[in-house]
């Protein structure tokens, strides 16, 4: 799960992450996020706890002041970077949402579909669109594409969901191998 350590100035942005939340729980899913209890990160990680859901934050040592560890979640791993925060995250999850958020949100969501893209990641990447947050973001993936710089199957990567049961949808939907990057270098 990637989203914000803010809950932004849409109360959409809030309600989907506590749906969000409560719907990982009561479909057995554990919740993998970074660990805090501020913002976005702390209404999901709360709406999956309050509905008898497993978390399980990852946060990096320096983030643990700033952000706040989260000390009601199942297990809270503390890492010594953000790299391995990522890591361990990517190894713990068995799908990804991205709820609306800012740059660690968007990096975090641009490095794992790059992982899609280069073979080491085969898990769904689903960018939960609430209130259109992600329609630019897709605008200029397919601007990518248009563009001659990414290849449309790798942009099909980044899997698009207007409600939280199209995202819950699409993680239990068999996406297949999206083919490996240099698998076709002349094109």
């Amino acid at each position: 799960m990637y989203c914000g350590s803010s809950a932004g100035t849409d109360l959409s942005f809030a309600a989907a992450a506590a749906e969000l939340g409560a719907a990982l729980a009561g479909a057995g899913r554990t919740l993998v996020y970074g660990g805090g209890d501020v913002g976005l990160m702390g209404v999901v990680a709360d709406a999956a706890m309050d509905a008898g859901g497993r978390v399980i934050g990852v946060i990096p040592e320096h983030l643990v002041r700033h952000e706040l560890g989260h000390d009601r979640v199942t297990s809270l791993e503390v890492t010594d970077s953000m790299h391995e925060r990522k890591a361990r995250m990517a190894e713990l999850a068995t799908g990804f949402v991205a709820l609306p958020g800012g740059f660690g949100t968007f990096e975090e969501v641009l490095e794992i579909l790059t992982w899609t893209q280069l073979g080491l990641n085969r898990h769904p990447v689903v960018l939960l669109d609430v209130a259109g947050f992600y329609s630019r973001l897709f605008d200029f993936f397919d601007h990518a594409v248009e563009s001659g710089l990414l290849k449309e199957r790798h942009r099909a990567a980044a899997l698009r969901a207007a409600t939280v049961s199209e995202a819950m949808e699409l993680l239990d939907r068999d996406h297949g191998e999206v083919a490996p990057k240099w698998v076709d270098l002349a094109e």
